[in-house]
């Protein structure tokens, strides 16, 4: 097996960037939280000490509009471009799933022509484990395999919430990811064997489970971001854009034990 990426996401300050290239982190990410307060000099100085490692920077814009979208990346200029819309994944739904993958590939082919450098990561959802008839739901994933492929370089398999009303149930209105719960992982292996470009294991992955993960599912990677982060000692909640780098050692200790048993 080669070299498995070890992604971690919502990386939005550099100290904490600078402690996870330490670890030998390979995709450090970064998000754009909102269309209004889209320019953060101290987000951009997490790109360029990332851009400026063995690692590569990665940035998700939480962002509808294609204009704003490649303003921000003309300040930003990260190596990977992440996007996470949501698409339905319902059989019944293909009329919408078709106009939503249109607008998806108008706004990463206009990424390409203005920064062709930039890779382009595409999240695909998968719902959680066990939908009750899968064979559907593993057809509609080749589907979004075939369709979207050709104009991204990796996909990325996140959790899916509430596979009937997807659109009220995630964590971010509008977007896949940050459960912390893991995916269908047969969906994922799936997906994996029929895609043309890399995929990487998202959606709930620790240090607990990522071993597991890999060996079924076989990714070229895997994201964590939710399972890594440092708890609030009264609730024992993640706490969000603060990493637990005992936890990020021991994932990647799991990973590379993954790699070695491959």
């Amino acid at each position: 097996m080669e070299r498995i990426i070890v992604q971690l996401y919502e990386i939005q300050e550099p100290r904490e960037a600078e402690r996870l290239l330490k670890l030998g982190v390979d995709h450090i990410g970064s998000v754009i939280l909102s269309e209004e307060a889209w320019k953060s000099p101290v987000l951009k100085d997490v790109v360029r000490l990332v851009k400026d490692s063995p690692a590569k920077s990665s940035l998700i814009p939480l962002m509808t509009n294609a204009d704003n979208i490649l303003r921000a990346l003309d300040y930003y200029q990260p190596q990977l471009v992440h996007f996470c819309e949501m698409i339905p994944l319902a059989p019944e739904d293909g009329a919408r799933r078709a106009r939503v993958c249109a607008e998806l590939i108008r706004i990463q082919q206009l990424v390409k022509k203005e920064f062709p450098p930039f890779g382009i990561i595409r999240s695909i959802p998968i719902p959680a484990p066990g939908p009750a008839d899968p064979a559907p739901v593993r057809e509609v994933l080749l589907e979004l395999a075939r369709t979207l492929a050709p104009h991204g370089d990796f996909f990325l398999t996140d959790t899916l919430r509430g596979f009937e009303t997807p659109e009220a149930a995630q964590p971010v209105a509008g977007y896949v990811g940050i459960t912390g719960e893991v995916c269908d992982w047969a969906l994922a292996a799936a997906l994996v064997e029929a895609s043309p470009i890399p995929v990487i294991l998202a959606g709930g992955i620790s240090p607990e489970n990522v071993h597991d993960g890999i060996r079924r599912v076989r990714p070229a990677g895997i994201d964590s971001c939710t399972q890594t982060n440092a708890r609030d000692p009264r609730t024992g909640r993640p706490i969000r854009f603060r990493k637990d780098f005992d936890r990020v050692r021991r994932l990647i200790d799991e990973v590379r034990r993954a790699e070695a048993a491959a």
